[in-house]
Parts: C-alpha cells; sequence; structure tokens
C-alpha cells in the first residue's frame, strides 16, 4: 500500500519528519508493518510512504488494511492524499 501525505502545518523538513515518525512508528506497532518514506523527501508539506504486510491468512491481512486506512485518514495533522493497494 502506499499513501501520499499532506502535512499543512510543515514549515520545515523537521516537523515534517516528525509527523510521519509518529505515523510510521503507530503503523509498525499496531501492525507489525513495514514501512518507509519513499518519495518528497525533500519536500516540506508532502510525503509518500509504502506499508508493507504480510500474512498467510488473506480475510486477516484485509482487515488490517482496512484499520491502516483508517489511521493513516485519523491521523493528527496530517491529510491523506490518495491511497493505493495492490495485493501480491
Amino acid at each position: 500500500m502506499t499513501v501520499e501525505l499532506f502535512i499543512p502545518f510543515a514549515q520545515s523538513l523537521k516537523d515534517k519528519r516528525s509527523a510521519v515518525r509518529s505515523l510510521r512508528d503507530q503503523l509498525r506497532t499496531r501492525f507489525n508493518a513495514s514501512v518507509a518514506e519513499v518519495g518528497y523527501q525533500d519536500k516540506w508539506q508532502r510525503s509518500w510512504i509504502a506499508v508493507c504486510m504480510l500474512n498467510g491468512d488473506r480475510s486477516k491481512l484485509e482487515a488490517d488494511t482496512a484499520r491502516v486506512r483508517q489511521l493513516c485518514e485519523d491521523a493528527p495533522r496530517i491529510e491523506v492524499m490518495d491511497i493505493r493497494q495492490e495485493w501480491l
């Protein structure tokens, strides 16, 4: 899954990284997901993260994916611009 984010309050890369780090840490802790910033590293108010999860039970994975989407959309100080999901 890739998530494009907008961080309207960010006035520096430090502000942006703080917000993205908080979301990334929550995703890693709650879902044991691999998370990395894969785009817009040099932009103050934008970020593009990739979230990867593995599970042998597809229904569990689908439920976790829906919860990941909700967590991203509910994150304070961050707006979700786009979410794309791919199953392998």
